[in-house]
């Protein structure tokens, strides 16, 4: 693994670059189906019906997906959102105007929190824990933040076996893009590297090369429950979710990328993007259930900090 401080730096850089253009290629949104996804992710582990939590710090929170949706659906009320990249808490605080809600924002390490202990009621973070250098210490400081008796969640964290088995309808979809661009009318993406993507056409690399780089954990359920275990928390649960929905995913964002993003047909994007929704429905109706948490494509923790008379 590369040196903690270059991986922070390449996080900080790439998505930096990506930050305007995030919520559109991630599918992001703030309006009932944005609120209908995080609190169905956050029920998982928390309950149908969790908090109200006081005051909440989101780890990694780029353009404020979970706090944002967390804090209109009324579960947080005071938020303190995160991140390494400057880029992304602009696209934040944009967000956060829009929707009429006010949080705080600080650019720093999630392994260095510039917070007072017990400072939270609620720890939370999306997709974030595999970007990080040292995820023991990570949690070793989200555990110091969170107030006795308070609760960490985390989601969207790629599971060792998901991860590796999610290579094959990548690989799929790769071989049959030319097929598929014709089919669309979609001319071939323009190269990575060669000025395009910072619209100059100079040569010069803006930070979107970056992509393969930024991710440098996936994570079994025993490791992750183990950080947490480690840091002093109790209650520990892992849980997986998406199976056949992050095939599906996968497939069609990997025949998308091979793509000029203004050329894919409009009907396409609402196919890929209900066909989601839909196997997520399946996956959390019978999969996720049934099936070991290790076999799915993401993983998601919740814990509790001891309260004091526990100590």
């Amino acid at each position: 693994m590369a040196r903690p401080e270059r991986i922070l730096d390449v996080n900080r850089r790439y998505h930096d670059a990506v930050a305007g253009e995030y919520d559109s290629k991630w599918g992001i949104g703030f309006g009932d189906v944005g609120r209908d996804q995080v609190l169905g992710k956050v029920g998982k582990l928390l309950g149908e019906r969790p908090g109200p939590y006081e005051r909440a710090l989101e780890v990694g929170a780029g353009t404020g997906y979970f706090s944002l949706n967390m804090m209109a659906a009324g579960v947080i009320g005071e938020a303190v959102c995160t991140d390494v990249s400057p880029g992304m808490l602009v696209a934040l605080e944009r967000n956060a105007e829009e929707l009429g809600l006010e949080v705080g924002t600080v650019a720093c390490d999630a392994s260095a929190l510039p917070f007072p202990d017990d400072s939270f009621d609620l720890v939370i973070g999306h997709a974030v824990l595999h970007h990080l250098p040292d995820v023991e210490h990570s949690f070793r400081e989200f555990a110091r933040v969170l107030r006795p008796g308070g609760t960490l969640f985390f989601a969207g964290e790629p599971s060792l076996y998901g991860d590796r088995a999610s290579s094959i309808p990548k690989r799929v979809a790769w071989r049959l893009s030319p097929l598929w661009r014709r089919a669309m009318g979609a001319r071939p993406a323009a190269p990575i590297g060669n000025g395009a993507a910072n619209g100059n056409g100079d040569g010069e690399a803006d930070g979107h090369e970056l992509e393969p780089e930024v991710d440098v954990h996936a994570f079994t359920p025993g490791a992750l429950a183990g950080a947490a275990r480690a840091a002093g928390l109790e209650q520990v649960r892992v849980r997986g979710e998406e199976l056949l929905a992050s095939w599906f995913g996968w497939f069609n964002r990997t025949l998308e990328a091979s793509a000029e993003q203004s050329d894919i047909p409009w009907a396409w994007i609402r196919y890929a993007y209900n066909g989601y929704l839909g196997l997520q429905r399946v996956d959390r109706a019978l999969l996720e259930p049934r099936l070991p948490p290790a076999i799915f494509y993401n993983l998601m923790i919740a814990a509790r900090k001891p309260p004091l008379t526990e100590r």
